[in-house]
């Protein structure tokens, strides 16, 4: 896989990226062909079986940088290699879709899942991959739009996002005009968890495709109070919004993926719709591609956003939603 372009101009070094991953015989097959086995190689599993998170399991911080073990991970000695050897996807009890990395460190298996897996919950096990050719662990997570996505200015003019640039205004929900303190960039092969998500134009009330990676954010707005959620902001990633039709994962080719931070972690106007800008905060940070976390991280130092308000909602909560809300945008 490729790795994204350079953008520290400053010549720095991209510090190590930090995630949070399980010992593999802590997640098991609870019921299926291999009852009792912990998870494990490509060959050695059955897509169908039912996993558990085992009770208790605590996270262990693993710290990579240039394909290797780094400084401050809770185990492994540092240089040691760190190698995705499989993806898995797991489908969970409560409707919300995992994706897990099996990860070799040091010959001993770990597992990283790319979203929260709860303690008490079966996952089943619908698809199975070998790891794709030159994978980076750090670049798994990206938080963007793609080129050509049009941005609102705050005049009311759209703009291409890869034309922005510092101190550009853009017209955010909350604060009104905004200038833009950093925009990121990365290009990426448009597979697996790199692939974009394309939401059809007006499937949102979005004035054309709007493409974006799966974990970017979407904001929803529900006029009329859902019993069990908490707020009327709904604040969903791209991936729990498809469908398959009008919302969609679109496989292959390269993607240019442009990020924007401003001072605060803000909502701006993409095609026309509510979306979020990038959060700085170093859950965030340390999962985004080496070349744009260690030039935030420089521009940055410190700098720990709030999330905007909202309640987090994933495939189970958007089930739950009149089918005319599920589509909503932000007022």
């Amino acid at each position: 896989m490729t790795a994204p372009q350079d953008r520290d101009q400053q010549g720095q070094t991209a510090p190590g990226q930090a995630c949070m991953v399980f010992p593999a015989d802590l997640i098991f097959v609870a019921h299926g062909v291999n009852a009792g086995e912990a998870l494990s190689l490509p060959d050695d599993i059955c897509p169908g079986d039912i996993y558990e998170l085992e009770h208790g399991a605590q996270p262990l911080r693993l710290v990579v940088a240039g394909g290797a073990v780094a400084e401050g991970s809770a185990f492994g000695a540092p240089g040691a290699t760190v190698e995705i050897v499989a993806r898995y996807t797991l489908m969970g009890d409560d409707g919300n879709r995992v994706e897990l990395l099996a990860l070799r460190v040091a010959q001993e298996l770990f597992a990283l899942p790319l979203s929260p897996m709860g303690q008490g919950l079966g996952y089943q096990l619908l698809k199975v991959e070998e790891a794709p050719e030159e994978t980076a662990l750090s670049d798994l997570l990206c938080v963007s739009f793609a080129r050509g996505t049009m941005i609102t200015m705050a005049d009311g003019a759209q703009r291409p996002i890869e034309t922005l640039a510092r101190g550009d205004r853009v017209l955010t929900r909350d604060h009104g005009p905004q200038p833009v303190l950093w925009v990121g960039h990365a290009t990426l092969r448009g597979v697996g968890a790199f692939a974009p998500v394309v939401i059809s134009a007006g499937a949102m009330g979005n004035a054309g495709d709007l493409i974006v990676s799966q974990q970017h954010r979407m904001f929803l707005y529900q006029r009329q109070r859902v019993a069990g959620i908490a707020t009327s902001e709904l604040l969903v990633q791209a991936r729990h919004l498809v469908d398959g039709e009008a919302v969609f994962i679109r496989e292959g080719g390269f993607v240019d993926y442009f990020s924007l931070v401003f001072d605060r972690h803000e909502i701006v106007y993409a095609e026309g719709i509510p979306a979020e800008s990038l959060m700085v905060s170093e859950a965030v940070i340390n999962r985004l591609p080496p070349e744009l976390s260690g030039e935030v991280k420089a521009r940055f130092p410190g700098l720990s956003q709030v999330q905007h308000f909202g309640t987090e909602a994933g495939r189970q909560v958007l089930d739950a939603l009149p089918p005319l809300n599920r589509r909503g945008g932000g007022r």
